[in-house]
């Protein structure tokens, strides 16, 4: 299978180039920086070398700068529409016009498409979008897309959840702080966690090219959400250190920005992977304690 990754560079992409190797398959890396064997785009330049992407199987979006913890200006929300919204949508226009198109493009999205919801409310690929930003922004990077799925391309939006890995993503920063001492809940706490572990993230991301009855939204979550007050006892439990201190949220919005606190620090979802499983999915991760036992050494 011929595969190329946009983003290749990033913690997702990298970790997928990697696995999808591994496995045999070819994969062309598409990045801002070339890579041996890949090629270069420059979105804001609206600049592709499509004709690499011609015969590919799948090609899979990974593209976007980072959400956190960046303060969220207004110049750079633009620049996070920029590389999300207008990247995707330049990707999905390249793939229509295609002689050879894809047979599938995976693009992601986020679970932060529901907004901040309380724990209790289950949400599926079925849940409508919430509110805020990020809400609004997952909305448009995946309506993005439509020129693909207009061109008959099965398209899947990847809903990714918090990504637990050692190389960075939503775990790296909070480790260093809870082997110290200074871990603990962020705000009251109760707000949802839809992790998932990276290794069960490119497994799923893989089985996904290969699943042909499966397209739109699939949330890439582990089964089990958690509030941070649980993921924070059972961080502190694997690491054998406290976890007691607690950040309170006017210093959360005072550190990061009103905004972006709010968005992603504060607020949460419980959003579970209805679709992945009725496709036949299996986690090796679907507990949060096994999950931190595996990336954590």
């Amino acid at each position: 299978m011929r595969v190329a990754v946009v983003g290749a560079t990033g913690l997702l992409g990298k970790a997928l180039k990697d696995h999808l190797e591994a496995a045999g398959h070819t994969v062309v890396p598409v990045s801002r920086r070339p890579l041996p064997g890949g090629l270069r785009w420059d979105p804001a330049r609206g600049h592709l070398e499509a004709g690499a992407l011609e015969g590919c199987h799948a090609v899979v979006n990974l593209a976007g700068a980072r959400i956190a913890p960046a303060r969220w200006t207004e110049a750079y929300k633009q620049e996070l529409r920029a590389s999300r919204v207008e990247a995707t949508r330049l990707l999905a226009a390249t793939l229509a016009r295609l002689a050879r198109p894809p047979e599938v493009f995976l693009s992601a999205s986020a679970t932060g498409y529901y907004g901040h919801r309380p724990f209790h409310e289950v949400l599926d690929e079925g849940s409508g979008p919430g509110r805020g930003f990020l809400a609004s922004l997952c909305v448009e990077w995946e309506a993005a897309t439509e020129p693909a799925r207009r061109a008959g391309i099965r398209t899947v939006l990847l809903r990714t959840g918090p990504v637990l890995s050692r190389q960075g993503g939503f775990l790296a920063p909070l480790v260093p702080l809870f082997r110290l001492g200074l871990g603990g809940p962020v705000g009251d706490g109760q707000q949802g966690v839809s992790w998932i572990a990276l290794e069960d993230w490119v497994r799923a991301a893989e089985y996904l090219t290969g699943s042909v009855s499966v397209e739109g939204p699939v949330n890439l979550t582990a089964p089990n959400p958690v509030t941070f007050r649980e993921f924070a006892r059972v961080l502190a439990r694997v690491l054998r250190r406290p976890a007691v201190v607690r950040a309170p949220a006017f210093v959360v919005r005072a550190m990061f920005g009103h905004e972006m606190a709010q968005e992603v620090l504060l607020s949460g979802q419980r959003a579970v992977p209805k679709r992945l499983r009725e496709a036949g999915f299996r986690f090796d991760y679907p507990e949060l304690e096994g999950a931190l036992r595996r990336v954590l050494g």
